[in-house]
């Protein structure tokens, strides 16, 4: 039998009745800004999105994810309690964010956790580097790692806690990779970053009450993270995340002038991001896709799957055209074992192909019995019937 290439059109998104948004682009009150869609990965909106800033507080990011690491790996629980050293203690009186520990006091891993994630503590951020790792110093050396596993490729740290440093240094590019790494591999954890307040029951002293420095949770509109940073070099910046039912934006901003623009100015280019693009889902993982033709196989059709969920983000205002087509050699040819690539997914967008995912069967398809293989093959002679 001769196999040929066949392209199989299984779905189009057609937008011709959404609102048109208007062709002027924002413009943004900051001197470096980028905006994404979490779950597509595109890039809505940057400036000077590589050019090298100090993350200040942003750096508590990575931070909390070597913990959220090490917890994973059961090198670490919430509940194993860290001895306060005076180095951390010290940071508590310096006039910088703070929780205010006390020295000698035994503060569980969770609560430094939300001294850093809440309240910015400073003194936190040592306190949980040396009860973990001996040094803020080793704890440092894990941080880099990490940025190059997750491929932060302008990023240094030098501290824990955004403390200045010229050796502490990133981009608002780099930022939002690992905000989005955090938030799609730990999300039991990142919801500390949309608690509003954290009270710190300390040892020998009445209770400390503080909020949440990010201004955005206490508008209602989406918001659940992630972090405030402040530096007299850099002034205000501030790394953000609204969530509606099915979408997330995330946003990385620096530079902005005051407290009041960085709030502002965030909000506005979150929501421009909902109302300027759509996100669809092509794929779902490990879901059927389609069934395909098998030839002189025990099934004469078999389910294909993707083995990753696959979205695209599009503008609202160009009503664009999303077409999907498989693309195979078929009937495909017998046996077939669960898990072989069988198929491609061509996806399209505005006629210009943008991606390719692969379709794996989704499970194991035998020849069929001679006879049958016989009497098939006898009817393609005869008939051209498959």
């Amino acid at each position: 039998m001769k196999f040929s290439k066949i392209l199989l059109l299984i779905i189009i998104f057609s937008f011709i009745n959404q609102k048109t948004y208007s062709n002027s682009k924002i413009n943004i009150d900051a001197r470096y800004v980028i905006v994404q869609d979490h779950l597509s990965g595109k890039i809505l909106y940057e400036k000077d999105a590589d050019a090298s800033i100090y993350p200040a507080s942003l750096t508590k990011i990575m931070t909390a994810i070597v913990t959220f690491d090490l917890l994973k790996k059961g090198e670490t629980s919430l509940d194993e309690m860290i001895t306060i050293s005076e180095k951390a203690w010290r940071l508590s009186q310096s006039g910088y964010s703070s929780m205010f520990i006390m020295l000698n006091d035994q503060v569980s891993v969770e609560d430094l956790l939300k001294g850093i994630i809440i309240v910015s503590g400073n003194d936190a951020c040592v306190a949980l580097a040396e009860g973990l790792s001996g040094t803020e110093e080793d704890f440092v050396i894990l941080m880099n790692e990490k940025a190059r596993e997750i491929g932060l490729e302008n990023t240094n740290f030098n501290n824990t806690s955004g403390i200045t440093d010229p050796n502490n240094y990133s981009t608002v590019r780099d930022i939002l990779k690992m905000s989005r790494y955090m938030i799609k591999n730990y999300p039991e954890y990142y919801t500390y970053f949309s608690e509003t307040e954290f009270t710190w029951d300390r040892t020998g002293g009445d209770p400390i009450k503080q909020g949440n420095r990010n201004p955005l949770l206490y508008k209602n509109i989406g918001v659940d993270g992630i972090k405030t940073g402040f530096l007299t070099v850099e002034q205000y910046s501030l790394a953000s995340s609204m969530k509606t039912e099915k979408r997330r934006i995330t946003a990385v901003g620096s530079g902005f002038k005051t407290k009041n623009s960085r709030s502002r100015e965030s909000a506005k280019i979150l929501n421009w991001g909902f109302k300027r693009f759509d996100t669809i889902q092509i794929t779902k993982k490990n879901e059927t896709f389609a069934d395909l033709e098998v030839w002189l196989g025990e099934k004469n059709k078999v389910a294909v799957t993707a083995n990753e969920d696959y979205f695209i983000t599009i503008p609202k205002r160009k009503k664009k055209t999303i077409k999907v087509f498989i693309e195979y050699n078929g009937p495909l040819k017998t046996p077939i074992k669960k898990g072989d690539k069988v198929a491609i997914l061509n996806v399209y967008l505005s006629d210009e192909l943008v991606n390719q995912v692969d379709l794996l069967a989704s499970e194991d398809i035998a020849k069929s019995n001679i006879f049958y293989r016989l009497l098939k093959s006898f009817n393609y002679m005869v008939w051209g019937d498959v």
